[in-house]
């Protein structure tokens, strides 16, 4: 197990630099130059030495290849500055991580917790009326778009419910104890991740369904049956580890799911994370920014993928990691 983590880890390293040479240079594309400055030619007091300073400041002033290497230089070292405010970029992502984190985290929790028993139940009822409701429900749940999702909680929660959803806490209320300034801190992740997991759920509860089926008419089933099991011991203690293995394989893809989708939950919710830091960074084009997130971005898809591998091997005894 030791060794194929740390093999994984290496092979993670190359793949890491492709997609940061990638992004470098398809950020370099977008029209406009690379220092934001907009309108600032049609300014009488704009001094055009300011640009000359951040181009050089920024290594603009080099080629491509150059500046991709100094600019990674100064990611690692902590010298990348934000073009906004001139502070650290690596800083300001670190701290928008947690948020992000804890959003996807609670996204996780919430697509388990309901997908699987829903694909179970549906698998039980394989063809049978609840089996097509819960197909036909999955369905709708896939087809509706994420921000109209987001902007129709919010607007239920606000104006018919008046329940504060926006940030991460209610602002202007005393809280009494700790408990319950947690307690709507809690809330305030959990509207948003709702929205993340609905896709999710949709899409899992299918998986779970196609394969509890497949397990549930394999060889090993029947003995069971066979034996005089109830239907629950046979669906729960036999077909159910065997059904996992898509599902853990579909972990790996959530968390990428979770984080692209954060970019437009977190910016409709008013809630400070990597996404939102993102929509800004992008209307800003503050190109450090955009580097860093997508560094660190990458880095937990790779990492999200290497669980998902060692759950595999925990699911299915029969999978070996050399």
């Amino acid at each position: 197990m030791g060794k194929f983590i740390l093999r994984r880890l290496l092979i993670c390293l190359p793949l890491l630099a492709g997609i940061t040479i990638l992004s470098f240079f398809v950020i370099n594309l977008a029209p406009g130059g690379q220092i934001p400055l907009p309108g600032a030619e049609m300014n009488p007091s704009f001094n055009p030495h300011v640009r000359e300073m951040m181009k050089r400041q920024f290594h603009f002033d080099r080629s491509l290849a150059v500046q991709y290497g100094l600019i990674m230089h100064d990611a690692f070292t902590g010298k990348l500055v934000s073009f906004k405010d001139n502070r650290s970029a690596v800083a300001k992502v670190l701290e928008r991580m947690p948020a992000t984190l804890a959003l996807s985290a609670m996204a996780m929790v919430i697509t388990l917790s309901c997908s699987l028993p829903l694909g179970i139940y549906a698998a039980r009822h394989h063809g049978r009326w609840r089996d097509q409701l819960i197909s036909l429900v999955s369905f709708a749940l896939i087809s509706l778009p994420t921000f109209w999702v987001a902007y129709m909680l919010v607007l239920a929660c606000v104006r018919i419910w008046h329940i504060p959803v926006l940030g991460t806490r209610t602002y202007g209320v005393e809280f009494a104890n700790g408990f319950q300034e947690l307690l709507d801190a809690t809330w305030h992740v959990f509207a948003p991740a709702v929205v993340l997991a609905l896709g999710g759920i949709a899409t899992d509860s299918r998986y779970m369904r196609a394969s509890m089926v497949e397990a549930m008419n394999e060889d090993y089933i029947r003995t069971a049956r066979a034996k005089g099991l109830s239907e629950s011991k046979v669906a729960y203690k036999h077909a159910l580890r065997n059904s996992l293995r898509p599902i853990v394989t579909f972990l790996g893809y959530l968390l990428p799911a979770f984080l692209g989708g954060s970019v437009i939950v977190e910016q409709i919710f008013g809630y400070p994370g990597m996404g939102r830091l993102m929509y800004e960074a992008m209307m800003e084009r503050d190109m450090p920014v955009i580097m860093v997130e997508l560094m660190l971005g990458s880095a937990l898809v790779l990492l999200g993928n290497l669980l998902a591998d060692v759950l595999y091997a925990v699911v299915d005894p029969r999978v070996r990691l050399d």
